[in-house]
């Protein structure tokens, strides 16, 4: 039965991919649009080809190098030179993910804007379908890679710890593109936005995603590239670090009284059981995928959340089933009894806490929500108030997510111990299938919104795209609290899986080394993000010099500007000839291409320093200070990166959704204020320094405690 089951997990991968492609050819298939729709999401599609390429010709080298190191490094009593050939497959199987996503994301967008024009519930169909190929992409691979290669590996007879040592260069492999492509995503996106917002909508006064900004195509490519590839990557890696963790913790068990090698799964259960949940949680997404629909006047959030309870329930049911026929009833580990029902408890555990954070975290975020509000109130008096109370709402944010995981780690731990924390983040992750789904949904809304205001369609197309938009809002600020509690849970996974490979019971903060490595972990993240918030800055003074370039000097786009402003707040057939003339003349004037290209560049110069400090860190104190050391470490980096990702991350969706109050026209006090006014201006200002806060560093930090512990996991039995 063991190897019936080992040989079967990869065909849940290949289930995934076929539904990906079934579903990829029926977007390509719709409808998109007019000519001048067609050509604005070619330049989108061209843009975010082109920063794929890009970034993966520099990551091709970067990943040659590891691999070389890896094969030479490797000991072959308790791993293999093929933990190099992990590597790449891992490394492979994440970007190929990204880049499926990508191309698809790119051809929704555009289709979702056409199927606006006549309906709702078409376009949400079509944005929920191109969402769906990124998700079962990255869920397919992730479960064909790592059940194929666990297939190959058992088969050579090896030992089952030499086994999934090796296997744990996948996970390295993943964690390293997820890194790259999170942090260099992240500044391609905020350096378009913040140069289109501060001097289109700032300066300039022109609407957001209007065609005579020359950066509205790079902020457009930027949504693909941060969230729709990065998130992507980012999920890609916590499924698969939170099951090779698993994998790990479960090899202890293998000859215990109940999981012997005599038994129906030779004594593979714990180690098998992550790998067919998430088998199941393929099937569960699926499902689930077909119950999201919308009447014509229904509400797209209740589609999607009915998507996401139907293969919640279809989960449980399946996890109950699993875990009572593949653990025994009960088991003795160092003198504490464990039984099956306490590992379906902690699965339950961590399903809840996701879900937990991910509302806390739309709370503190969402439109309309009390701590928003207070921001808004607080714009009235400048834009200094304006970001005092942000930075209030992100500190303040980090408390009640902070209690769930706690409170998830110790019943998870209660229940199935260092087990029951690693299955947890199983459990949060194995419906990932559908959650990115529906994550990826919020950036093809977003495009497709932008689209249509570059288009010059009617308003009530824009209408709709936005009302698609505003639930992708939600969808994105409960995605960002989810990969974040799922970061944490994988992280501490890992890091028993390290401790667990290296040796280790114990971490004494007492010994000077520990705490010296506790205190440089927790430093960490402050660098990381520092490096990366610089990096945006950088790149965003690029963009903003360029556009600032072509308003005044491309004549066509300055006399555009100048009878804009004179029509301000005026209809269209309100203008006059002359000024209509004036005004067309500036079409297809504005050079997007060379935004494109500053974001580009920037993002692949900038991603590489913060990326290596990742990587050479648990590296380096592995081999100075020893593992204990390095215990140290990854503690004082996983305590510090969640506390900075959920601050970054909640700041930075506040002052977001502040800025968008005041474009819908908000009640102060008594007074009304709109899009325009000088309180709207300062939530701009706090809404550029959110950018960086909740597109780049806060989500780079997710993966910077994940991966430093895989590179620990990895290097484990050479300390």
């Amino acid at each position: 039965m063991g190897q019936t089951i080992i040989y079967s997990i990869p065909f849940f991968g290949v289930l995934s991919l076929i539904y990906m492609f079934w579903k990829s050819a029926w977007v390509s298939r719709q409808e998109e649009g007019t000519p001048k729709m067609a050509a604005i999401a070619k330049a989108i599609s061209e843009g975010a080809m082109a920063f794929l390429r890009a970034e993966y010709k520099v990551l091709a080298i970067f990943v040659v190098c590891v691999s070389i190191l890896l094969a030479a490094a490797a000991d072959s009593t308790t791993s293999s030179w093929m933990i190099a050939l992990s590597f790449i497959v891992g490394s492979f199987c994440s970007a190929l993910a990204g880049y499926f996503g990508m191309r698809v994301a790119t051809k929704a967008n555009v289709r979702t804007t056409n199927a606006a024009r006549t309906s709702l519930a078409k376009a949400l169909e079509i944005a929920f379908t191109g969402g769906s190929v990124m998700g079962m992409g990255v869920v397919g691979l992730g479960i064909l890679g790592l059940g194929g290669m666990f297939a190959i590996y058992q088969g050579m007879g090896w030992d089952i710890n030499k086994v999934i040592t090796v296997i744990t260069g996948f996970s390295f492999g993943a964690s390293s593109i997820a890194l790259f492509a999170r942090v260099g995503g992240g500044i391609y996106t905020k350096a378009a936005d913040v140069g289109a917002d501060l001097v289109g909508k700032v300066e300039a006064g022109i609407p957001e995603d209007h065609p005579y900004n020359p950066a509205t195509i790079a902020d457009n490519v930027g949504d693909n590239v941060g969230d729709v590839a990065g998130m992507g990557a980012d999920l890609f890696e916590s499924y698969v670090g939170a099951i090779v963790g698993t994998m790990v913790l479960g090899a202890v068990f293998i000859n215990l009284p109940g999981f012997e090698s005599t038994n129906a799964f030779d004594g593979l259960n714990a180690v098998l059981l992550p790998l067919v949940l998430s088998g199941a949680g393929i099937v569960a997404s699926i499902i689930g995928c077909f119950f999201v629909r919308v009447s014509e006047d229904g509400d797209p959030q209740k589609a999607l959340n009915m998507g996401g309870i139907v293969s919640s329930i279809l989960m449980l049911v399946a996890t109950y089933l699993t875990v009572q026929y593949m653990l025994p009833a009960e088991w003795v580990y160092n003198g504490i009894t464990y039984n099956s029902m306490g590992v379906f408890y902690a699965v339950i555990i961590g399903l809840v806490s996701g879900l937990a954070i991910g509302y806390i975290t739309e709370y503190y975020t969402g439109t309309g929500t009390k701590p928003v509000k207070g921001i808004v109130d607080q714009s009235v008096t400048g834009a200094a108030t304006n970001i005092i109370a942000g930075l209030g709402v992100g500190m303040r944010s980090t408390a009640l997510p902070i209690i769930v995981l706690s409170i998830a780690i110790i019943g998870a731990h209660y229940f199935a111990g260092l087990y029951g924390i690693a299955i947890a983040a199983v459990g949060m992750l194995a419906n990932t299938g559908i959650q990115l789904a529906v994550d990826a949904y919020g950036p093809i809304s977003d495009n497709a919104g932008g689209i249509a205001e570059m288009s010059g369609l009617d308003k009530e197309v824009r209408k709709r795209t936005d009302k698609l938009d505003a639930v992708g809002n939600t969808t994105a600020a409960i995605g960002k609290g989810f990969a974040i509690g799922s970061a944490a849970l994988t992280a501490l996974a890992l890091f028993a899986a390290f401790m667990s490979t290296a040796g280790i019971t114990t971490i004494d903060v007492a010994n000077p080394v520990v705490m010296a490595g506790l205190f440089l972990g927790g430093m960490l993240p402050f660098l990381f993000s520092a490096l990366s918030m610089s990096a945006v800055g950088r790149a965003a003074m690029d963009m903003i010099q360029e556009v600032r370039r072509q308003f005044n000097n491309i004549p066509e786009l300055k006399a555009a500007l100048a009878v804009m402003k004179k029509n301000e707040g005026k209809e269209d057939d309100e203008w006059s000839a002359e000024d209509r003339q004036v005004y067309d003349q500036a079409e297809g004037k504005a050079e997007y291409s060379k935004c494109v290209e500053i974001s580009t560049k920037a993002s692949i110069r900038e991603m590489v320093l913060p990326g290596l400090i990742a990587i050479l860190s648990p590296v380096l104190i592995g081999f100075a200070g020893g593992a204990e050391m390095l215990g140290g470490l990854l503690a004082g980096v996983t305590v510090t990166g969640v506390l900075m990702a959920i601050f970054q991350s909640n700041a930075g969706g506040a002052w977001d959704n502040a800025k968008k109050m005041f474009e819908e026209g908000v009640n102060i006090q008594g007074t009304m204020y709109y899009k325009g006014s000088e309180p709207h201006k300062a939530a701009v200002v706090g809404d550029t320094v959110g950018d960086p806060f909740k597109d780049t560093s806060g989500p780079s930090l997710n993966i910077l405690l994940k991966l430093m512990s895989v590179v620990a996991l990895v290097i484990a039995p050479l300390l």
